[in-house]
C-alpha cells in the first residue's frame, strides 16, 4: 500500500499504515511533552498544534502559524520543493486541513475550518524552455506573469505581472470565456497533486493523443467526467454562449478545429478541484475579446455540475469549496 507498487490494498498493509500513524500521533505527543517540559508551556492538546508541530518537523520549506481562534488555526507554507506539497497534503488530511492556494481566495478564513495557505512564489517559480525546437515552457506554480510575458507568451502582455501562473490559472475571471473556447489560454499539460495524494498528468486526449490514461485514479475520474459533460446538465450548461459554470468541464466538448486537452479542466478552478505542480504552456495570439469580471447567472445545471465535478476531484473537501472562494473574493 502506498509507495509499494505492488500492493494491493490488502488488510494487513492497512492495519500496518493504521499502526505507523498511531506511531507518529504518539511520536508528536512525546515531542510536545519534552518541549513543553523544557520550556515550562502546556503540552500540545489540540489537533491544530499537533499540525503545526508536524509540519515544522517535517516540511524543508518555511511555515509560520499565523492565529488560533474560536478552534480553527491559520498558517502559510512557503514550500521549497514539491514534496513539501505532498507532505503538506498528508498532514492536512489526517487533521482536517482546508489546503488552499494563496491569492486564489481571500486570505481571510473560511468559516469553521483551519487553513494552511500555500505560497509558491518564494521557491516555486521555476520557467524554462523545453526545447530550442519547440515553443513551449515548462512552468513551476509561483513563476509570475511578468516572466512569461518576458519569455515572449504574447497573451500574457496584459496581464498583471505579478500574479502568479497559479493564482492566474485558478482566477475564474481571468478564463470566463465562450462555451468550448478553453483553448485560448495557450496550456497544454499540467501535472496536479490530488486530495488523495495522487499526481496525475492532464493533456491531450483522444485523436491528439491515444496512449492510455495512466493510472487508476485517472481511470476513474476521466469516464465520469465525460458523463457528466454529456448529462442532461452538461447539454444545458452548453447551450449558453458563455460558460455557465465554475469548472469548466466543456474543455471535454471543445469547438471544432480543436481537440480535447484535460489540463483545461483546471482553468478557473479557484484552487478547488488540486494542487498545480508545473504547467506546459504555449504561445497564443491573446483573444480579441473576453468577458472579464462579468459572470453568467448560476442555473441549476451549472450548480449541478460543479457539485459533481468538485466530488470526482476532491470528494474528502481537503481544498476549499467554489462557494468559500466566491464568498470571499467578493469580500476582497
Amino acid at each position: 500500500m502506498g509507495n509499494d507498487p505492488d500492493c494491493n490494498g490488502c488488510a494487513p498493509c492497512g492495519q500496518r499504515v493504521k499502526q505507523g500513524l498511531d506511531i507518529e500521533r504518539l511520536d508528536l505527543m512525546r515531542s510536545a511533552s519534552r518541549r513543553a517540559f523544557l520550556t515550562g508551556r502546556c503540552a500540545a492538546q489540540t489537533p491544530w498544534e499537533l499540525f503545526c508541530l508536524a509540519m515544522r518537523r517535517k516540511v524543508l520549506g518555511e511555515f509560520l502559524e499565523m492565529e488560533y481562534r474560536d478552534g480553527t488555526g491559520q498558517a502559510r507554507l512557503f514550500p521549497k520543493q514539491a514534496a513539501d506539497v505532498h507532505r503538506a497534503r498528508a498532514l492536512c488530511a489526517q487533521y482536517g486541513v482546508v489546503l488552499a492556494l494563496t491569492d486564489a481566495v481571500s486570505k481571510q478564513q473560511i468559516p469553521g475550518r483551519s487553513v494552511l495557505w500555500v505560497d509558491p512564489a518564494r521557491y516555486l517559480d521555476g520557467l524554462r524552455r523545453l526545447t530550442p525546437e519547440r515553443a513551449a515552457w515548462f512552468v513551476q506554480p509561483g513563476c509570475r506573469l511578468a516572466e512569461l510575458r518576458d519569455a515572449g507568451l504574447p497573451q500574457f502582455a496584459h496581464q498583471p505581472e505579478y500574479v502568479t501562473v497559479a493564482a492566474w490559472l485558478a482566477d475564474r475571471h481571468a478564463h470566463d470565456g465562450r462555451t468550448g473556447g478553453t483553448a485560448l489560454s495557450g496550456v497544454s499539460h499540467a501535472s496536479v497533486l490530488l486530495s488523495d495524494g495522487t499526481t496525475v498528468g492532464l493533456g491531450a486526449f483522444g485523436e491528439q493523443d491515444q496512449r492510455p490514461l495512466a493510472g487508476l485514479r485517472l481511470q476513474r475520474l476521466i469516464p465520469g467526467l465525460f458523463q457528466l459533460a454529456h448529462s442532461e446538465s452538461g447539454r444545458a450548461c452548453r447551450q449558453s454562449e458563455y460558460w455557465p459554470a465554475a469548472y469548466r468541464l466543456d474543455a471535454l466538448t471543445p469547438r471544432p478545429g480543436h481537440g480535447i486537452n484535460l489540463s483545461h479542466l483546471l482553468l478557473g478552478h479557484g484552487g478547488c478541484l488540486g494542487w498545480v505542480e508545473w504547467l506546459v504552456i504555449e504561445p497564443v495570439d491573446p483573444p480579441g475579446s473576453i468577458r472579464r469580471g462579468k459572470n453568467v447567472a448560476s442555473t441549476d445545471a451549472s450548480m449541478d455540475l460543479d457539485a459533481q465535478v468538485k466530488t470526482r476531484f476532491d470528494d474528502s473537501g481537503l481544498f476549499p469549496d467554489q462557494a468559500d472562494t466566491a464568498s470571499l473574493a467578493v469580500a476582497r
